[in-house]
């Protein structure tokens, strides 16, 4: 059995913790893998959380009901279901890791931290909240405080650092 990354869709074998191609963590906060391709759902956590379009993708074939769009290379990372989705960069040696690691996007030289933000989608609203990133977050040019969610509206700006992501939601 093989293990497919969340992030970036590429196989590793069964056991992997990190996927070699992203550094995309490939298990949850018991240790159980979150992406199976022989078993699509593993501990009973949704595997396809996370899922990367290619460039230029159009938003609306995306499963999810929000996705974040990055600017510079125009890819897609779509952050499907509810919950708490952490935003920053993986680095060597950290122990916990981000939802979703925009490290292989150049975040470093962005003033991306390791845990920049978190993303909280309900049934209702999208927030983002800072999480005293050394950069901060800015919304649609706006800083906003550490620690205080800000909801999101469709294609709202954010800024990360100097990192820019837009905010694409399902309008339907």
């Amino acid at each position: 059995m093989s293990i497919r990354c969340p992030n970036c869709g590429h196989e590793e074998e069964d056991g992997a913790f990190f996927c070699s191609q992203c550094n995309t963590k490939l298990v949850d906060e018991k240790g159980k893998h979150t992406m199976s391709i022989a078993n699509p759902q593993v501990g009973g956590l949704p595997t396809d959380r996370l899922r990367q379009a290619e460039p230029g993708a159009n938003p609306d074939d995306q499963t999810s009901h929000f996705s974040l769009h990055l600017v510079r290379s125009g890819h897609i990372i779509a952050l499907n279901g509810t919950g708490e989705f952490i935003i920053g960069r993986v680095s060597e040696g950290q122990s916990i890791l981000p939802d979703v690691d925009l490290e292989p996007y150049n975040a470093y030289e962005l003033g991306v931290s390791r845990l920049h933000a978190l993303v909280l989608i309900s049934a209702n609203e999208v927030s983002i909240t800072d999480l005293g990133s050394s950069n901060g977050t800015l919304v649609n040019k706006q800083p906003i405080p550490p620690h205080k969610a800000q909801r999101l509206n469709h294609k709202d700006m954010i800024r990360l650092g100097r990192f820019d992501v837009q905010a694409l939601m399902d309008q339907s």
